[in-house]
């Protein structure tokens, strides 16, 4: 029987492919800072579903495609212009490398004809950003646009996902060709043997003292749900990796706490006292394994199975006794058929841990200075309804947030592992932008905040209601403390002059709240929070509270005790 004749797809520019492309993968949620090397794909715009939000520094527009992307599992996508544009961006590609979130940078590339000329602001993009994403190329030919863009989905969003960037010659975009659209690809799961599955068993029945530590990318919440049916199924304590706390209720019996910076010293010891250590899709880099120093290398000198989605991870830094190339969503779903022993023997090894988290964690100790952070912590723990989502950037500040507040559900949490500051606020705004229903609140420094907190005209401009706390002691208090600690006393280039942030939040249209005591902190995060639209509350911290447990004048004084 014949097949009915196909018709002919229309000759469509390079722009328009490109645009169909990103609506054939639902792809339809983009950031941006306009360029007139990518004009035609602005135009193509125009008759299409992309939701396209005009940013004010293409740094911050990057990182609201990675905030989507850590956020949907989805690649967030970005368009910047070349040159400056692509450099500044690029800010945003290293978050999403280090998270391991998928992400589409597109950007506008000089003509064909001028490559190799300098012309302006000409860049080779592809060696630029090579060693920054998974993979960096040019299109040449429009007709392999749905072919390009089709493979970028996949590489972003497999094994362990990152960025692409694809660049985009400006006389490339504006030719005609003939292409088919490319269905919508799905990123590809791998299982794990049952054999691995039924050796891990065995391990945990032998164990005395075992461990779970949760992390990366590419989980889901039904993924989230198996794992903590297996966590109470087990009576397993689980730690969360640097930054991923949302991967566990922080509310649960089995929660011990987070591997990060200032972590708990006795979960630290914990990790070490193990007698079998889980690693569930987590990297266990620099910041969680504590500057390489909680396992052995290469010999974890513990039992170790190690999970993961990107087979080059297992054995790259510690030899597993134990490794399972799996994603995430198909170890979870295979956890089910894993059962317990008859007798569980770690029950008060289990016990003990959540009691070590519920005691560093419940209490916030008072801080130097008319403004308590135990105060705003308090607020937010008792007045977010549970599916809020938190955003921060880096700096001190947030060591009071991911050590106070307790995430209790999956996609509540949007935080740069990779430690970039600025992420707050840009991540913010996607995520408000993307689940208008949900309250977002943002806490920044305000080194943080300066770095993008132009965005704010952004969300002004989107009506995009975000709630942003912007924690002001004037300096860069991370650097100040690491300064003070190795050179005590010597104080230079880490103090800040700071605008009126809540008068820069009223200049773009925004509602500001000043806070200078505590008695404001209530009234001014209420109202913030009331507010229909996006509200900013400053709050004047004291330089001396650079930590929950300490004071800069005592990091000082024992700098020079210690003779530096």
């Amino acid at each position: 029987m014949h097949q009915p004749a196909q018709t002919s797809p229309k000759p469509r520019t390079g722009a328009r492919l490109l645009v169909d492309a990103l609506a054939a993968h639902g792809l339809t949620r983009a950031f941006g800072v306009p360029g007139e090397s990518y004009l035609a794909v602005l135009d193509a715009m125009l008759q299409s579903p992309v939701d396209f939000v005009v940013c004010r520094q293409e740094g911050g527009a990057a990182m609201m495609a990675e905030a989507v992307g850590k956020f949907t599992g989805r690649p967030g996508v970005c368009f910047v212009t070349r040159g400056p544009g692509a450099t500044n961006a690029s800010a945003g590609v290293h978050v999403a490398q280090q998270d391991s979130s998928p992400m589409l940078l597109f950007v506008g590339q000089v003509a064909r004809g001028f490559r190799g000329r300098e012309a302006f602001q000409e860049v080779d993009h592809e060696k630029f950003f090579a060693p920054l994403a998974k993979w960096a190329v040019e299109i040449d030919d429009p007709a392999r646009i749905p072919e390009i863009v089709a493979r970028a989905v996949r590489i972003a969003t497999q094994g362990r996902p990152g960025p692409v960037v694809i660049a985009l010659p400006e006389d490339m975009l504006t030719e005609e060709a003939i292409a088919p659209d490319v269905p919508p690809v799905e990123s590809a799961e791998t299982w794990p043997a049952l054999a691995d599955m039924m050796r891990m068993q065995k391990m945990l029945h032998a164990a005395e003292r075992p461990l779970v530590v949760v992390g990366g990318s590419r989980w889901s919440e039904k993924a989230v749900a198996s794992l903590k049916r297996f966590a109470e199924r087990f009576d397993l304590p689980v730690a969360a990796s640097f930054r991923r706390q949302m991967l566990f209720p922080g509310d649960h019996d089995c929660y011990a706490g987070e591997l990060a910076l200032g972590p708990n010293p006795k979960l630290i010891t914990r990790v070490k006292q193990a007698d079998l250590v889980l690693l569930f899709n987590a990297r266990l880099g620099e910041i969680p394994s504590q500057g390489y120093t909680l396992l052995g290398i290469p010999d974890p000198g513990v039992p170790l199975v190690h999970v993961h989605a990107e087979a080059a991870e297992l054995g790259r830094v510690y030899q597993p006794a134990l490794a399972i190339h799996a994603s995430p969503n198909a170890f979870a779903a295979s956890l089910e058929g894993v059962e317990p022993p008859r007798e569980i023997k770690w029950r008060e090894w289990r016990k003990a841990a959540r009691a070590d988290y519920l005691a560093w964690s419940e209490e916030i100790p008072p801080n130097a200075g008319d403004v308590q952070m135990g105060t705003i912590m308090r607020f937010l723990r008792a007045k977010l309804p549970k599916d809020a989502i938190l955003c921060n950037g880096a700096g001190n500040f947030s060591i009071w947030l991911h050590r106070f507040y307790r995430y209790p559900q999956y996609a509540t949490q949007l935080a740069p592992v990779s430690g970039s500051m600025g992420y707050g606020v840009p991540a913010a705004i996607a995520a408000k932008r993307i689940a208008p229903e949900r309250t977002v609140v943002a806490l920044a420094g305000d080194g943080d905040f300066l770095m993008t907190g132009q965005e704010l005209a952004t969300a002004v401009q989107y009506g995009i209601a975000v709630k942003i706390i912007v924690i002001d002691n004037g300096t860069y208090g991370t650097i100040r403390m690491h300064q003070e600690r190795h050179y005590p006393g010597r104080v230079f280039g880490t103090d800040l002059r700071n605008p009126d942030f809540a008068a820069m939040a009223r200049a773009y249209g925004a509602e500001g709240f000043s806070v200078r005591k505590d008695s404001e902190v209530l009234p001014a995060l209420e109202a913030a929070l009331a507010a229909e639209g996006p509200a900013l509350v400053h709050v004047k911290l004291d330089p001396e509270a650079i930590t929950p447990t300490t004071m800069l004048s005592e990091i000082r004084a024992r700098a020079i005790k210690s003779g530096r």
